[in-house]
């Protein structure tokens, strides 16, 4: 019976490293930067945190698929190394020879990407999933509703421009004011013309006024 056992476990050790091997069927590479990520706060990988991920990863396949019944032990790892790099493939639960399509198992490890990266406390791009594309960060949401935003924009030119038409309608105001002043200012003042270059005043030429020479040489030859 022992024998039996043993036969079993070894023919399925056998299986498992013929299921999870560099570039096999349905299996991915995972490079991790643990050092460049957390400088000196980083965590030495071991047993525990291989365990850790194939949590994750059979989390994800689950939450993917409501039906889906992956269990940690369907997470296969292989060829891990010193500088945290290995491979990994996720067996069928029903069959447990064969594995998952490797579509399914990107889509479930894209749909969960963030909180795979927040369980180990990386980012992309120090946990690498060599053959899946990284996924973009969910979009920030302002503390401002994108609304009021523009509605305060709108509002600001609006008062910008108000002031402008005020300020440009007073300078114009004055601008005509001190036209106007300088006209007046203009036809108040004496006339002065240049006779054989000598500036005299225009003759006042109102009717009853009388030239004081033409009035001296009348007198002279004014007979007795």
């Amino acid at each position: 019976m022992l024998r039996a056992l043993l036969l079993t476990l070894s023919v399925v050790a056998i299986a498992h490293a013929e299921l999870c091997k560099p570039d096999a069927q349905n299996a991915f590479k995972v490079r991790i930067s643990i050092k460049t990520a957390l400088g000196d706060n980083a965590y030495a990988w071991d047993a525990n945190e291989e365990y850790l991920f194939k949590a994750m990863v059979a989390f994800a396949m689950r939450r993917y698929s409501s039906k889906s019944t992956t269990q940690i032990s369907n997470v296969l790892l292989c060829n891990v190394t010193d500088r945290v790099s290995f491979w990994f493939v996720v067996t069928d639960s029903s069959k447990n020879v064969t594995t998952v399509p490797g579509s399914e198992v990107e889509a479930a490890i894209r749909m969960n990407r963030n909180r795979i990266n927040n369980a180990f406390l990386l980012s992309d791009k120090t946990l690498q999933f060599l053959k899946i594309t990284s996924t973009l960060s969910p979009p920030v949401e302002p503390s401002t509703p994108v609304w009021l935003i523009v509605f305060g924009v709108v509002l600001c030119l609006i008062v910008a421009g108000i002031v402008f038409l005020v300020v440009s309608g007073i300078q114009k105001h004055k601008k005509k004011n001190k036209e106007s002043t300088e006209r007046e200012n203009l036809e108040e003042k004496v006339e002065v013309t240049l006779e054989n270059g000598i500036p005299c005043e225009a003759l006042d030429l109102k009717p009853g006024h009388i030239n004081g020479v033409f009035a001296a040489d009348d007198e002279r030859f004014t007979s007795l």
